[in-house]
Formats: structure tokens, sequence, C-alpha cells
């Protein structure tokens, strides 16, 4: 197509492009457009397809008109990304459409382009691993964990303390110091969800009894209003409810699950959590090998892929609307960070042929079949059912990408 393209900004990742189309092609393109119209165009008068082209041309004018922008603008556009070879990131924009009779058609053409990353330096750097030995008190932590699962809850006749789960019923001055009929309340003390006040009043009752005493907000307080503010509180203790843990012994460990005795029990949460903290410290290690290739190859990103990516985080932890902004400010760095993370993985793995291939995924599959006791053509079914599969070869891939990576620089036990 014969185009005349104009580049007014060529700066990091942004292209912005004028685009003029010369008025012989648009004129040649409006006569096929007309000849197209004419020869199913209905007209009194005239039989389907007969009816003169001046006439069509002067009926259907608008339309006719319409249509050659829509095709020459998407004509124009393939002829920019072929002749300019742009790898376009996002969906364009077109600004500053031009289409006036007897003169080029010409648009302004914004794009975002997928950047191309040097990686002039991906080797030679110093990486600690965080010690991976679990203690004993680590062990006994998750064990109490569990334990907890498995409490219960029973009412004690006492001055409630700091765990205790209480209902109360819990009254505060209005503006003119009257005190209105108390709403039930339950909750856990220490648990901030009552202001320390409250709770300190709380724990001073017996069950039953009531007590009236001014209580002031903290200077922390979500409702800015209400702020150091000083109001008379009234309490009445209804309940308390002490928690009970049942005792770490060979009843418990079978009651969690396939377990004998305590010992086994011990013994699987202990390997879990060596497993849990080997990941952990293989996952520190390649934040620190990508940080410091970031760091070393500096490259700018498309802001819609750091949109798109800033966006999931909005729907995977449901923010309101009103709490948005603040949300993606704060969460904007470490979209950009995985939107460069992404990009050096996917750079890498082109470059150096280390993307998962078929014989990959198979063996990994056939892995998680044995894994499971199931059969590897089932569960590459099912994984392909669930439309897993990408992510699969997804995952390996990274995977030999960081191996790869991990050849090439030294990491330290720490």
């Amino acid at each position: 197509m014969d185009i005349q393209i104009t580049t007014k900004k060529n700066e990091g990742v942004e292209r912005l492009l004028e685009v003029s189309v010369p008025v012989e092609t648009v004129t040649a393109a409006e006569q096929r457009e007309a000849q197209r119209y004419a020869s199913s165009a209905r007209i009194p008068g005239f039989r389907p397809g007969k009816a003169p082209a001046q006439l069509v041309r002067k009926r259907f004018k608008d339309a006719i008109r319409q249509q050659v922008l829509e095709s020459l603008v998407q004509d124009a556009y393939k002829e920019v990304l072929e002749r300019e070879q742009l790898k376009v990131a996002a969906q364009p924009h077109i600004h500053h459409v031009h289409f006036d009779e007897g003169k080029p058609l010409t648009f302004e053409l914004h794009v975002e382009v997928r950047p191309e990353l040097e990686l002039a330096r991906v080797e030679g750097f110093a990486l600690t691993r965080p010690a991976t030995t679990v203690t004993d008190d680590v062990v006994r932590e998750q064990l109490d964990q569990l334990r907890e699962q498995r409490a219960t809850w029973a009412p004690v006749e006492e001055k409630p303390r700091e765990g205790d789960m209480v209902t109360v019923l819990l009254a505060t001055a209005d503006e003119s110091g009257v005190i209105p009929e108390g709403a039930e309340y339950r909750l856990t003390l220490g648990g901030a969800q009552a202001i320390p006040g409250i709770e300190e009043l709380v724990m001073e009752l017996a069950p039953g009894s009531t007590a009236e005493r001014p209580v002031r907000w903290p200077e922390d307080f979500p409702d800015e209003t209400q702020r150091g503010q000083t109001k008379t509180v009234r309490v009445t203790l209804q309940e308390v409810k002490r928690k009970s843990l049942p005792p770490l012994d060979d009843a418990l460990a079978r009651e969690l699950g396939d377990f004998d005795s305590v010992d086994a029990l011990t013994t699987a949460v202990r390997e879990d959590v060596e497993r849990n903290v080997v990941r952990e410290a293989d996952a520190s290690v390649r934040q620190q090998l990508i940080d410091q290739i970031i760091a070393a190859n500096p490259f700018e990103v498309p802001p819609s892929w750091v949109q798109s990516v800033t966006q999931a985080y909005l729907e995977m932890y449901k923010i309101p609307k009103e709490e948005a902004e603040p949300f993606l400010e704060q969460f904007r760095p470490m979209a950009e960070r995985q939107v460069r993370r992404d990009l050096i993985i996917d750079t890498l793995s082109e470059r150096h042929e280390l993307k998962a291939t078929e014989a990959d995924i198979d063996d990994k599959v056939s892995e998680v079949a044995t894994q499971r006791g199931a059969d590897a053509g089932q569960v590459y079914a099912q994984l392909q059912k669930a439309g897993r599969l990408k992510e699969l070869e997804q995952s390996i891939t990274e995977e030999k990408v960081f191996a790869w990576l991990l050849e090439r620089s030294t990491v330290q036990q720490q």
C-alpha cells in the first residue's frame, strides 16, 4: 500500500506515527466500494444492481465513506506494522483522523511496542541462599497451629483475659450525653476488634456485670472524625468463653490424618516444613537473581502491560472502587517488576532455546501421574480440560531458564 509514514515520537516503548494515504488510493477505494454497493443496492425504480453508479454514490455517500475510512485505516495499519517492523504490545490508538473529500486520508497512530531486550549481562552475580535448617521450635509452632484448629471453647465464670471470647452489650453516649440501648457484640480480646480502652473495661468485669465510664478513642482510629475523642461507654459482660487446646497425643494425630502416632505426625509436619523452607529459599535466590539482572539491564516496559497486571491484582483482592487508586499506587512497582521478570524469562528462553518442549511436558505429566497414582493420559486430559497445560509449559520453561542462569552465577549458603 502506497502510504507515507512520518515518525513523530520514538521513545522507549512508545511510537507516534503520522500516516498519510494518497488521495488516489482513497478515490480508488471509494470507487470499489461504490461498485460493491451498486451491485446489490435496492433503489426504487431500478432492478437490483442496475441503478446508475452516480446515483448509488449519492444515495449511500455516508455509508460508503465510512466503510472506505475503516478499511483504509485497517490496511494502512497493517502496512505500518510490516514496513516499520513493529511488534505491538497492546491495541493501538488512532488519533486526529482527517478524511476530507479530494484530500489524502491522514491520522496519527499511537503504538506501544514490545521492548527489545539486549540483556548484555545475565551472569556473574553473587546470590545468597537463606538457611534451610528447620528447628524443633518451628515444628512445635506448626503442631500448635494444628492444635488450634481443634480447639474447643467453654464458658467460664470469671473475669476475662486476653484470648478469651466474650459477648457484650455495648453502648456509647451520643453528643448530648445520652446512652442508648446497647448492641450485642462478640469479641476475641487482644484481637484488635475493639479499641484498647473498651477492652480494658471489659476485662475488669465479671460475667453478668455492667460498668460505665469515659473512654478515649485512639489517635489512629480509622474514622478521623472520632480520633482523640472521649465518650462515655457502657458495657455489660454477658458471657466469657475460654479456649482449650487438645493434648498433642496419638489420638490427635489419628484425628488429623492417616497417622498412627504423634511421632508420625511430627515427622510429617517436619518434612512439610522442610519442603516449604526449601521452596522459599529457592524463591529468594530467584528473586535476587531477577532483581540483579533488572538492575544490570535497564529497560522500559509497556504501560498497558503493567496496567493489565495491576487490574488483575484489583480483581484478585476484590478491592472496592473507592480504594482502587491508593491500592494501584502501592502495587504498581510490584506489577512493573512482574512484567520485567516475565520479559526476561521469555527473552532468554527464546534466545537460548530453553522453551518447554512437548517431551518436557509429557515427562512432567508422567511425574505428576506417578505422584497421584493415576494414568498419565488421564492426568494430561484433566490438565487440558482445566486449561492448565499452558501454565505447566510456562512453569517448565521458567525452571529451565533459572537452571541456565544459576549455572552462571555464584550462590552462597547463608
